[in-house]
């Protein structure tokens, strides 16, 4: 089983005026395993496959990855940050199911 070290996104929406929400990003790093690794080509309205993995990441959680796990947004994987589709809650894990590419925002100075 293949070790994993990355970055974790969680974002929780804030009300900066009234009506209007905006995501903020925070990042942690975890530790944990690779349990699947594969990839997904899913037809798509592009002309190309939008391409995802289906990795299912196991991460040695803390107490916030436990209370927010509800906010986890991306993982990040091979150099790029993938969405989160899927959580599952196995104390003291959670396993992140990987799915696209992640696109949105992240804290400021992340790349």
């Amino acid at each position: 089983m293949a070790k994993y070290h990355g970055r974790v996104g969680f974002g929780i929406s804030t009300e900066t005026k009234p009506g209007v929400w905006t995501d903020n990003v925070e990042e942690y790093t975890y530790f944990g395993d690779v349990i699947q690794n594969r990839r997904v080509q899913q037809p798509g309205e592009n002309l190309n496959k939008d391409l995802s993995v289906g990795n299912s990441i196991s991460i040695v959680a803390d107490a916030y990855a436990h209370e927010h796990f509800f906010a986890i947004k991306y993982a990040e994987w091979a150099g790029k940050l993938w969405t989160v589709s899927d959580i599952t809650v196995e104390r003291p894990r959670l396993t992140l199911q990987l799915g696209e590419v992640y696109n949105g925002p992240t804290p400021a100075g992340a790349p």
